[in-house]
């Protein structure tokens, strides 16, 4: 700008630099409704830190109007005399104070350009809310949306702060919601669903139909490389510092006794003055986890303040054993109850222990009760892990009346706190900002707060609770446009959420539906064939079968965002994610694929298990103290068990030892192997067991699905008729979840290929018609077609002028009455679908309800009983809702390991060689070379000899711990005499020095798939 300003003034006005110059030193004019100003200024509220010492050249004296002599190495920044806003003015007097750059009167024209788009559009969505969406409406938003995509397309005419300042995210945000994108009350909530539901599937049919094959980037890739831009220049999330404290165990008495290894908040609870219904509280002054959401405060507070009597001697005397009760080292986990039973809290066990595993006969049908009896008290086990206090559960069962409030409002310094947050992340969001900062760090840990409670304003708490209650909306839905419920149940947030994000909400919210459009587009694609269809315009349902391209799921992943987050996790403090600021637990819920995959890993062991992962836990030989995180690690238990009595020392094995956290080790009976490799193999073996045929569990129900594991439905009938078999059948699944989250838990790898649509399942996800096709093509594909005939014959009726005339549609050339089928599921005769229908065949009137019918009972209600036993199973472990922050794919990582194996560039990088072997020795070269030309079978099997499961972990060859070590076996006899042998703890290949490649292939071959099944001296 000094030598060529005529060369770089338009580049700077077109990346808003002008402009970020003029509201810094213009706090007070009001420009417009802008997210980049609103970033700016967010940032410039907050109070300036001091400049570090250690700043060789601070580029704030380049603007020094006098030219001091004081050099900035020996002088103090001016940053800390002359404010962030003077330094802004004096650059824009410099460079930019032309008319020409105002930024109140002068824009670019790509930038008016979009502005008259975003303008257009609005305009557009005001209408279609104050009259009756018509075709002439439809047809101007499709327009529309045309030109704003054919412009975004353009990769270098429009700048990341042309596009921000446009107003065109919130517009299009406003299009896809309606109008009501942060949780407003909806009047007409059918109609506003059901439009909502539409308006995503155009754009959605937009984004993913308009890719241009001459150009390597699709349209939706475009969009979400843009607002990836977007969001990076405007959200100013805070990374909070570490809070120092003496490394020692705590006491917390509030919500629950139990000991932390971080200090407590030291808190007054206070009731409002004018507050007559309440009571005072008990004691003056009380220890609070600081990490613990509010909600979890006021359940222990509520009982304690009402002023009906029954109970409080109850609850004086809990307070009393509470305070007397012994203190655990284990770390508190913010999102899981505090306070736990004994059998809750993992005892401290000696490493050498042994507990032989009594055989407990899961196929023995006393005292069995009614499966779904069982499935009830599973869930109702499964409430306590899921976080609940027993106190605010005995609160909200207490008498209802006028006096008794439902709940508590909770104020500091007379402000409103968030239930959903921590007292920790309240008190830091309350001193962001304030001109003692750094003060009120200091005595973060020694100050007494204030808490006052009063009554809530309503008994419904719309902004505590999520705003989007999803079994509501999920009804709702259903009833208007359900093939999309799943995504609109998490659209929405509360307003308060939405003040948390700032100006990155619109971004957020925007790039939150192009994720649900990247996962859905197979379904927006078929629902667009189906249209065409019906139209008549076609008569091909191939198409319904055709391969979509999807966007990486790494697109989505924000890299500065991930960054701010691993940042925040490499505090000290972080043994829970209530101690990060409370950004990190909003994103991470809402929209976790902002962030990478091992960031959310990270998150998930802090949440889910209350500690950072560490490879040297899934070690036999690792130090239990710590390792390189230094956090807390589990104890370890071994347990003996017996080979051919698997799924039954399994089942006593999670009987006993589910709810502690402790490392589980495996040593069989009669064998002298223990440590990792036998309870990698344990783990397998049990999973080979899941999957025998007969168990009744499983679709198709065979060793090997080509499709994946997916339950098998059972009616309602069935389970009455054959109750026991049905009993065995919950069993089993409450077994597999224990055995999955405990695997997950001690950082195991399980060998269970299950089906996309059944990890859905397990991440709470609702599945569709569009899902069965994953699991079951044949069934997927001809309801989808048998959907198209249902759609087909709805538009002909709408379209013809007598409504009661019969229509006749063919599939395939072929009438549906031809197709001779009944009200049965296929391939489950007994599984009748509905009463009364047995005897009724299927016909072009009645297909419609067979379709919906043949949905439910294979994604929902034949099968949701299983489901909920392998949730209950799952939760007596930990909360299985942590899971939701991984995609199906991730979760199959997370717990079966990589798909593929190795390749031959990795296996020099990653192999060691030792103990008279190195690198060029030739059995060296010829094992690596024999290594190369295994096929997945062998791969698998050579894995599972040398370390005791078939996979490897997430990353490969990489990612073993320990790493794969091959050594020279001395052999007592000739070298080509012994077998290879190993050491799975180690993971370590004892290989003898062959004379011969072809020799070695022999040899190995024969141990990798006779050597298995036992651990020996070798």
């Amino acid at each position: 700008m000094l030598k060529l300003p005529h060369v770089y003034l338009n580049s700077f006005i077109k990346e808003g630099v002008p402009y970020s110059l003029y509201v810094l030193f213009s706090p007070d004019k009001d420009l417009k409704d802008s997210p980049v100003f609103d970033g700016i200024r967010m940032e410039n509220d907050a109070a300036l830190k001091p400049a570090s010492r250690g700043v060789h050249r601070c580029p704030c004296f380049a603007f020094d109007i006098c030219q001091s002599s004081k050099s900035p190495e020996n002088g103090t920044c001016k940053l800390e005399k002359d404010t962030v806003q003077i330094l802004a003015k004096r650059i824009w007097i410099s460079y930019f104070e032309t008319e020409s750059v105002n930024p109140e009167k002068g824009v670019t024209d790509v930038l008016q350009k979009l502005r008259t788009l975003s303008t257009a559009l609005t305009v557009l969505v005001n209408e279609s809310q104050e009259e009756a969406t018509s075709s002439k409406l439809e047809e101007d938003f499709s327009d529309l949306l045309h030109q704003i995509m054919s412009e975004l397309k353009e990769e270098d005419s429009i700048s990341t702060f042309e596009f921000v300042e446009s107003g065109l995210i919130k517009s299009l945000v406003d299009y896809l919601s309606n109008g009501r994108h942060i949780g407003q009350e909806v009047t007409h909530a059918a109609d506003h669903f059901c439009t909502m539901g539409k308006r995503f599937e155009v754009f959605g049919q937009l984004l993913v139909s308009s890719t241009d094959p001459a150009s390597e980037k699709s349209l939706i890739l475009a969009l979400i490389q843009r607002l990836q831009n977007g969001l990076s220049s405007v959200e100013n999330f805070p990374v909070i510092p570490s809070h120092a404290y003496r490394t020692r165990n705590y006491y917390a008495t509030v919500p629950s006794g139990h000991c932390t290894p971080y200090p407590c908040l030291k808190v007054q609870f206070v009731r409002e003055k004018e507050e007559n219904c309440l009571r005072d509280y008990a004691d003056d002054i009380v220890n609070v986890d600081p990490f613990v959401p509010l909600e979890e405060i006021e359940g222990y507070l509520l009982p304690r303040v009402r002023n009906n009597k029954t109970g409080n001697s109850t609850l004086r005397s809990e307070d009393s054993k509470l305070k007397d009760s012994t203190c655990s080292p284990s770390p508190s986990d913010s999102s899981t109850p505090q306070g736990k039973s004994a059998e809750d809290i993992a005892p401290m066990v000696d490493v050498e222990e042994l507990q032989e595993v009594k055989p407990n006969l899961l196929s023995s049908p006393t005292n069995t009760s009614s499966s779904a009896q069982k499935v009830m008290d599973a869930a109702e086990d499964s409430v306590d892990q899921e976080g609940h206090n027993p106190l605010q559960q005995e609160a909200s069962t207490s008498t209802d009346s006028e006096d008794t409030p439902a709940s508590l409002q909770l104020y500091l310094e007379g402000q409103e706190l968030n239930c959903k947050s921590t007292l920790y992340q309240s008190i830091l969001k309350q001193q962001t900002g304030t001109e003692h900062d750094s003060m009120s760090i200091a005595t973060l840990w020694s100050r007494v707060y204030k808490i006052t409670y009063g009554r809530h304003a309503t008994t419904e708490r719309i902004h505590c609770k999520r705003s989007h209650d999803e079994s509501t909306l999920s009804l709702l839905c259903e009833k208007t446009f359900s093939q999309y419920t799943p995504y609109f149940c998490r659209m929405f947030i509360s307003n308060a959420e939405a003040e948390e994000l700032g100006p990155s909400y619109d971004v957020i919210s925007l790039l939150k539906s192009l994720e649900g459009i990247n996962r859905l587009r197979f379904q927006l694609m078929s629902r667009e064939t189906m249209r065409v269809f019906a139209e008549g315009r076609t008569d091909d349902l191939n198409k319904l079968n055709s391969a979509i391209c999807e966007v990486h799921q790494n697109e989505f992943v924000n890299k500065k965002l991930t960054e701010k987050l691993e940042q925040q996790m490499r505090n000290p403090i972080a043994a829970s994610v209530g101690a990060m600021p409370a950004w990190c637990t909003l994103l991470m819920d809402w929209c976790p694929f902002l962030f990478g995959f091992e960031a959310r890993c990270k998150y998930f062991h802090i949440a889910a298990l209350g500690r950072l992962p560490n490879h040297t836990q899934s070690t036999s030989h690792g130090n239990n103290g710590g390792g390189s995180s230094g956090r807390h690690q589990n104890p370890r238990k071994k347990i003996l068990v017996h080979r051919n009595k698997i799924l039954e020392s399994a089942a006593h094995m999670m009987e006993l030892h589910s709810r502690q956290k402790v490392v589980l080790e495996v040593e069989y009976s009669e064998e002298v192997g223990t440590g990792l490799g036998p309870t990698l193999e344990f783990y397998t073996l049990v999973c080979h067991e899941f999957q025998r045929s007969g168990l009744g569990m499983w679709r198709d129900d065979c060793l090997v699905s080509l499709f994946g594991l997916f339950p098998r439905p059972w009616s309602p009938s069935q389970t009455t008729s054959s109750s026991t078999l049905h009993s065995e059948v919950i069993k089993k699944f409450t077994l597999l979840g224990h055995i999955v989250a405990k695997a997950i838990q001690d950082g195991r790898l399980l060998d269970l290929p299950f089906a996309k649509a059944f990890y859905k399942l397990i991440l709470g996800k609702e599945l569709s018609l569009y899902d069965i096709q994953s699991f079951d093509p044949a069934l997927g594909r001809a309801l989808l077609e048998f959907q198209a005939v249902v759609e087909r014959k709805q538009y002909l009726k709408s379209h013809c002028e007598d409504s009661s005339r019969d229509v006749d549609v063919l599939l395939r050339n072929t009438k549906i009455e031809d197709m001779c089928l009944d009200f049965s599921l296929p391939g489950y005769p007994d599984y009748v679908l509905a009463s009364g229908l047995d005897s009724k065949m299927v016909n072009l009137h009645n297909l419609e309800e067979y379709v919906a019918l043949m949905v439910d009972a294979t994604t929902k209600s034949g099968i949701a009983r299983q489901v909920e036993a392998f949730k209950s199973g799952f939760d007596q472990v930990f909360p299985i809702r942590h899971l939701k922050v991984f995609t199906e794919e991730e979760l199959e990582r997370l717990l079966c390991g990589e798909h593929v194996l190795w390749n031959s560039d990795e296996l020099l990088d990653h192999i060691k060689f030792d103990h008279g072997y190195t690198i060029s020795s030739p059995p060296i070269a010829n094992l690596l070379e024999i290594m190369k030309e295994f096929d997945l079978k062998q791969q698998r099997a050579f894995l599972q000899f040398v370390t005791g499961a078939p996979r490897l972990p997430t990353g490969g060859l990489a990612s073993l711990s320990p790493n794969l070590t091959i050594v020279r076996k001395h052999c007592s006899k000739g070298i080509d005499d012994d077998l290879p042998s190993v050491m799975t703890c180690a993971n370590y290949l004892k290989l003898p020095p062959y004379s011969s490649k072809e020799v070695m292939r022999e040899k190995l071959l024969y141990a990798i798939t006779e050597g298995q099944g036992s651990f020996h001296l070798s």
